[in-house]
């Protein structure tokens, strides 16, 4: 073989070379790039599916929220709840706010005996009720309620000799007299057995309620809310103060048992002997 025939045969077997590897290279790219094309459909596969399950997940917390803020409102109490149908009880209930903490603190101050706080209840409770008689009596004589005006108004007839007696003293007479009226005297008029601390106590705490009482009654001017407002007044006053003595008497007892209860009372022996052993050791 001569050199040129040489040559060309080399040269057709480096070409046949680069198309063997060229076909391969091709080949592989194309497997490499049906191989990343089927990666790809499966990420964005496995992509929809996560998307898919995040959408559920949102519906189910955004569900999850709505019923929880259902049921927080259904028993969140109201803080301006709704008013009640009569205007009398709306009323009492905005007295009733301001005047049982002052009578709260008061009557639970007395706890030297019970007599002082039946006492006390009985004041405030009679001078309520003196306090919105003259109210009652103006409103009723408004109306021409000769049936409520006679139920409020306590006509009292002296003895015919009492209106004949005939006062000789002069003005400067009487009044040196006259001892000065103790106005607690007055305030428990009408009150039997009653306690003086707790009148006293009485006495002033209602001093810082009466015209809240009085003024309240007198916003009313329908029959019905005034009725309503004295009657729902003077049971909710009775109520409160029970609800204060029980808070008052309620006691917590410690709790013991048998094995307690005996080694006590073996201590408390044995403290009696040395006692007693004692006691002789100084006689002799």
């Amino acid at each position: 073989m001569n050199p040129n025939e040489e040559k060309k045969l080399r040269e057709n077997i480096r070409h046949m070379i680069r198309h063997v590897k060229g076909k391969r290279m091709n080949s592989q790219l194309n497997e490499e790039k049906r191989l990343r094309e089927v990666i790809r459909g499966l990420m964005d596969h496995e992509m929809n599916i996560l998307n898919e399950e995040e959408k559920f997940r949102s519906a189910v917390r955004s569900f999850v929220k709505r019923e929880v803020d259902i049921l927080v409102e259904a028993n969140t109490p109201d803080g301006d709840p709704t008013p009640n149908k009569s205007t009398g009880i709306n009323v009492l209930e905005d007295l009733l706010k301001k005047i049982v903490p002052v009578l709260e603190t008061d009557y639970k101050l007395l706890t030297t005996a019970d007599v002082q706080r039946q006492s006390f209840r009985a004041h405030i409770i009679n001078a309520v009720v003196n306090a919105l008689t003259p109210a009652k009596t103006n409103n009723a004589a408004e109306a021409g309620d000769e049936e409520a005006l006679q139920e409020v108004v306590d006509i009292d007839i002296g003895g015919e000799d009492e209106d004949k007696f005939i006062d000789i003293r002069t003005d400067a007479e009487a009044e040196a007299e006259e001892e000065p009226a103790d106005p607690r005297d007055e305030f428990g008029t009408g009150v039997e057995g009653e306690d003086e601390t707790g009148r006293n106590m009485a006495y002033e705490s209602f001093k810082k309620i009466e015209s809240s009482v009085i003024d309240s009654y007198e916003l009313l001017s329908d029959t019905e809310d005034q009725e309503l407002f004295y009657d729902y007044l003077i049971a909710n006053l009775k109520l409160y103060f029970d609800k204060f003595e029980g808070e008052l008497s309620s006691e917590v007892a410690e709790p013991t048992n048998a094995a307690y209860d005996t080694a006590a009372a073996e201590a408390g022996g044995e403290e009696a002997g040395m006692e007693a052993g004692g006691e002789e050791e100084l006689e002799f």
